[in-house]
């Protein structure tokens, strides 16, 4: 059963690493359109992990997801080739009530804190926070989990899967782009034209089994290859900045024989009136990660790559102002005002700008497109299917292996082992 997956992010490579284990020799193709690998969310994400911060639909994917990567790592040295740590998750601001069946999946339209979705039955406790982190009077830190939470760096990851898998036999394509299907006399799908883009090449790959899961463009693809569907995809592009970071009170020794290789989650709720929440996260190698500034207006380039031309300095500006009031050093009381004033001693290692896919519902979109929703003269053999993976907002990395193995498991006609029927496509007519 050929294969062709559609994007090679992480719900890609995670696909295709799953796929291979049990299909070694061929007959799996991945197709990526930007000639850097990893150039939007999956390289630009902060990678933090979460077991049982999901609505009910998602909770057992969630749960999946979170032991894959343990095992993963425990398997394969994740602490040392992909920075995975254990980890402590504080809420920094007002204190957040858990359990009590408010939280929806919409925060991100809402502009609140991604710690309102945190499942439990307690409320959060008192917590010393890091040294890195600048508490200043009258702000609560406090504790939202200590188990069941965890950090990796994503980019590291995505390539561990992607070489893996290569590495097995599967044929990576980029810079490529899927143009049409091929069909026999029947309308059966049996294979997809790419283009080098490169070289400007043309080639066919044989498919019976397609996945589209190319994050913030997998709408878009669909809709190409599929002009005449009778559905459309709802998952919609959300550009976001980011900054990794060093704070001269988050060195390598802290991070061993402070924190015992533990990492810290801040989730913060619009501190300082700034208009958005910020989250931070320390990283393996003393960096921290701060987003959290998102501009939905932003369109999306036809290539991954091309974000970084559509960075805005005004909003990297915003977001270093931002964090240096969260983690720079306090120099006491600025002359004239009742607050206290930080001073910029935070070394920047990089800026980014990515594209997250988000659905109109808040949750994934895992499943079998059924044919008759394919569009005229489309359909898929008796052992063949069109599946799609996307719309994870800021939950892809953490969900990544779980959705991964579940595509997999549906490829394979399994069992998905995971609960998914709540993440199927709902009808939403062209």
């Amino acid at each position: 059963m050929p294969t062709v997956i559609l994007g090679g992010g992480i719900i890609g490579a995670a696909t295709a690493y799953y796929l291979s284990e049990t299909r070694p020799g061929g007959g799996i193709h991945v197709v990526e359109s930007s000639s850097e690998l990893f150039s939007s969310a999956s390289g630009y994400a902060a990678g933090f992990l979460a077991k049982d911060w999901f609505v009910p639909s998602v909770a057992s994917l969630g749960e999946l997801s979170f032991d894959l990567h343990e095992r993963l790592a425990i398997e394969h040295g994740g602490v040392e080739k992909w920075g995975y740590m254990k980890g402590t998750a504080l809420s920094y601001g007002a204190m957040i009530k858990r359990g009590s069946g408010t939280c929806s999946d919409d925060w991100i339209d809402r502009g609140a804190s991604r710690a309102e979705t945190a499942s439990g039955s307690t409320l959060t406790t008192r917590l010393g926070a890091p040294a890195w982190l600048t508490v200043r009077p009258g702000v609560k830190v406090e504790r939202i989990s200590d188990v069941d939470t965890a950090q990796v760096d994503p980019l590291k990851l995505c390539r561990f899967l992607m070489d893996t898998a290569t590495s097995r036999g599967v044929e990576l394509h980029h810079p490529a782009q899927a143009t049409s299907l091929v069909t026999d006399e029947n309308g059966s799908i049996t294979g997809v034209r790419i283009v080098n883009l490169a070289s400007r090449e043309e080639s066919t790959i044989p498919c019976t089994h397609l996945v589209i899961c190319a994050g913030a463009w997998t709408s878009r693809i669909f809709g190409d290859l599929f002009p005449s569907a009778r559905a459309s995809i709802p998952v919609s592009p959300l550009a976001g900045y980011s900054l990794v970071l060093r704070s001269p009170r988050h060195t390598l020794e802290h991070e061993q024989h402070t924190y015992g290789n533990r990492c810290h989650a801040i989730f913060t709720s619009n501190p300082f009136s700034c208009g958005f929440s910020p989250e931070i996260f320390s990283r393996q190698g003393s960096e921290i990660y701060i987003a959290g500034l998102n501009d939905p207006d932003m369109p999306l380039p036809g290539l991954a790559e091309e974000t970084r031309h559509l960075i805005d300095r005004g909003g990297i500006k915003t977001l270093g102002r931002v964090a240096t009031q969260l983690m720079g050093r306090l120099e006491g009381e600025c002359s004239g005002a009742m607050e206290i004033c930080s001073t910029d001693d935070l070394e920047v290692l990089r800026e980014g700008l990515c594209f997250r896919p988000v659905s109109d519902r808040g949750t994934p979109v895992i499943c079998r497109v059924d044919d008759n929703l394919l569009g005229d003269k489309v359909k898929t053999s008796s052992h063949g299917g069109i599946f799609v993976a996307s719309g994870h907002g800021p939950w892809g990395i953490s969900l990544s292996l779980g959705t991964g193995r579940v595509v997999a498991d549906m490829v394979e006609g399994v069992r998905p082992r995971a609960d998914v029927g709540g993440l199927g496509l709902e009808i939403q007519l062209s």
